[in-house]
């Protein structure tokens, strides 16, 4: 269970100690992985490679911080649907005003915002599900932006090419504007997460008890789906509809299993989010037909998996070692037992 206030007992100093040593072994194997690579693999760092890594790691970093929230409300399924949801967003903003990037991030975040909206009026409103729900406008919202970018293929005109990188990413496109867009809402997200820290953690583990105590729950959670839509609109180009969700959920799941603390999930998911999207840019640039969205979302699936398997207190590693050292004492009191009956 993840707690809300600082607890002072050894124990929990000792596993706080080890939550910090990791995150300053994470930055720093990242920062040690720049020079590594040009030795090691030949990496050269243009511009087009500094750009796409730092746009990946702040991207990472906000995936993370926002990401760790849908996980602990159980709502990873929620990034996946929004993520769908912006594909017919972006086909409506191309028939309106063409391939202007902007327009067409405009047109994926309301499409995804209203698919969040359509999900909240279902559960409120019928007896269907939450999960559901989300199955309902993954599968309608990315079927209908299928049929309107088929639509848009059709039309004779040279501009709509590449509109189907929104699919699977095309992260190699990224300039500097992108990435002070991403920065800029970096800063937003951040400084709105501080302002509603306490807000956003007791609808994040209690909204029952926070509506009772006159916290207008409603409003704090569609605050934060919307930062949670912006996020994933914003990932788009790097992975696309279809993996954004891996670097959405992945580094909160990943951050989960090494700390019991919300502050510190957050901290270490935003350091995860950042070590896959920096190192998978920069592995993909070793050879260029290796995809970066979907080796940022390997990295990623790599974290997560050596965090089940190696994490103290909740890895499967630990927890085999700590089944044999239960089994070992129960057979040696047993064997005390019996020496002493007899």
């Amino acid at each position: 269970m993840i707690t809300l206030v600082k607890s002072t007992s050894p124990s929990s100093a000792a596993q706080d100690r080890q939550v910090w040593l990791l995150i300053a072994a994470l930055a720093l194997a990242g920062a040690l992985f720049i020079p590594f690579s040009q030795s090691a693999w030949g990496v050269t760092y243009d511009y087009t490679l500094r750009t796409v890594a730092l746009g990946g790691a702040l991207l990472g970093v906000i995936s993370g911080v926002l990401g760790s929230f849908a996980v602990l409300r159980r709502e990873s399924l929620v990034g996946d649907a929004l993520s769908h949801a912006a594909l017919p967003g972006v086909g409506v903003a191309f028939l309106i005003a063409g391939r202007d990037m902007g327009a067409l991030l405009i047109g994926a975040g309301v499409a995804s915002w209203v698919g969040v909206q359509f999900v909240g009026a279902l559960t409120r409103t019928t007896r269907i599900k939450q999960d559901t729900a989300l199955g309902i406008v993954l599968t309608a919202w990315f079927a209908a932006g299928i049929a309107l970018l088929a639509y848009i293929q059709s039309i004779p005109d040279a501009s709509q090419a590449g509109l189907d990188h929104f699919i699977f990413g095309q992260a190699a496109a990224m300039v500097e504007d992108d990435v002070r867009r991403i920065a800029g809402f970096g800063v937003v997200a951040l400084v709105v997460v501080l302002l509603f820290w306490k807000e956003f953690k007791l609808i994040t583990f209690d909204a029952g008890f926070a509506q009772a105590n006159g916290f207008r729950v409603r409003f704090l959670s569609a605050l934060l789906s919307t930062l949670i839509v912006a996020a994933t609109v914003l990932g788009l180009q790097v992975a696309g509809v279809i993996l954004m969700v891996g670097l959405l959920i992945a580094p909160g799941i990943a951050a989960r299993q090494w700390t019991h603390r919300l502050d510190q999930m957050l901290v270490l998911a935003a350091v995860f989010g950042a070590f896959s999207g920096g190192v998978g840019a920069v592995i993909s640039g070793v050879e260029s037909d290796i995809p970066t969205g979907p080796m940022i979302i390997v990295v990623a699936a790599l974290l997560v998996a050596l965090s089940i398997g190696f994490a103290p207190g909740r890895g499967l590693v630990w927890a085999r070692l700590k089944a044999r050292r239960d089994r070992a004492h129960l057979s040696q009191a047993r064997r005390a037992e019996r020496t002493s009956d007899s």
